[in-house]
C-alpha cells in the first residue's frame, strides 16, 4: 500500500508541472482576430471569448455586446460603492416620509424597507434612462487625450467594470447568506476593519 501511495503522489506531480509546461500556440480563429485590437483586450489572454459569443458576428454587434458590458460595468461599480459606503456613512434626513435614510437596513434587507412607490420611482427611471438614453453622451467634461491615452483609459474603464461585476456577485451572495443566516461569518457588518 506505501507503494500505491508513491506511485499516486508521483503521478499527480507529474500531471501538475504539466499544467504549468507552456502552451502551444494554437492559430486563433479569425472572428477572434477581428476583435483582437479592441479596447479591453489585455495580455496574456488576448480577446477572451471562451463560449465563443462573437463568433460569426459583426462589426456593428460587437459594438452593441461592447456598449452593454460597458453599461453593466458601470451600473456594477455603482453597486459597489452602495454596497460599501452605507457601512460607514448615511445621509441626514427622510428617504421617504417617516423612513429616515440611517433606518434603511443594507444590502439585501433593504429590499423590504423600500415602500412601494420608491420602487415605482427606481423602476421608471431606470427604465426612462435606458429607453431614452438622457444620461448619455455629453460632450462638457470629457478630457482631451491623445489617441493611445483614450485607448488606454477604455481598456482601464472596462477592466474595473469586470471587476466590479464580480464584486457585485460576490457582495450579494455573501449578503444573502449572511441575511438567511446571521453570522455565519462571525462578524457583525458586512465591511469590517475600517479606520473610522
Amino acid at each position: 500500500e506505501p507503494t500505491m501511495m508513491k506511485l499516486a503522489l508521483i503521478a499527480s506531480l507529474v500531471a501538475g508541472a504539466a499544467a504549468f509546461a507552456p502552451a502551444s500556440k494554437q492559430a486563433s480563429s479569425s472572428a477572434l482576430k477581428a476583435f483582437e485590437n479592441e479596447a479591453g483586450v489585455i495580455q496574456p489572454t488576448g480577446f477572451f471569448d471562451p463560449f465563443g459569443l462573437s463568433k460569426g458576428k459583426d462589426m456593428a454587434t460587437f459594438d452593441q455586446y461592447r456598449t452593454a458590458e460597458l453599461k453593466h460595468g458601470r451600473v456594477a461599480m455603482l453597486c459597489v460603492i452602495g454596497y460599501v459606503v452605507p457601512e460607514f456613512y448615511r445621509f441626514p434626513g427622510d428617504i421617504a416620509p417617516g423612513l429616515k435614510f440611517a433606518d434603511v437596513p443594507n444590502g439585501v434587507a433593504a429590499l423590504s424597507a423600500i415602500p412601494a412607490l420608491g420602487w415605482a420611482q427606481i423602476f421608471f427611471l431606470v427604465g426612462a434612462v435606458d429607453y431614452w438614453g438622457v444620461l448619455g453622451d455629453f460632450e462638457y467634461g470629457k478630457p482631451d487625450l491623445d489617441a493611445d491615452t483614450l485607448a488606454k483609459r477604455q481598456t482601464q474603464e472596462l477592466q474595473n467594470g469586470r471587476l466590479a461585476m464580480l464584486a457585485t456577485l460576490e457582495l450579494l451572495r455573501h449578503d444573502s447568506q449572511n441575511y438567511v443566516s446571521p453570522g455565519f461569518d462571525g462578524l457583525d457588518n458586512l465591511i469590517t476593519g475600517l479606520p473610522f
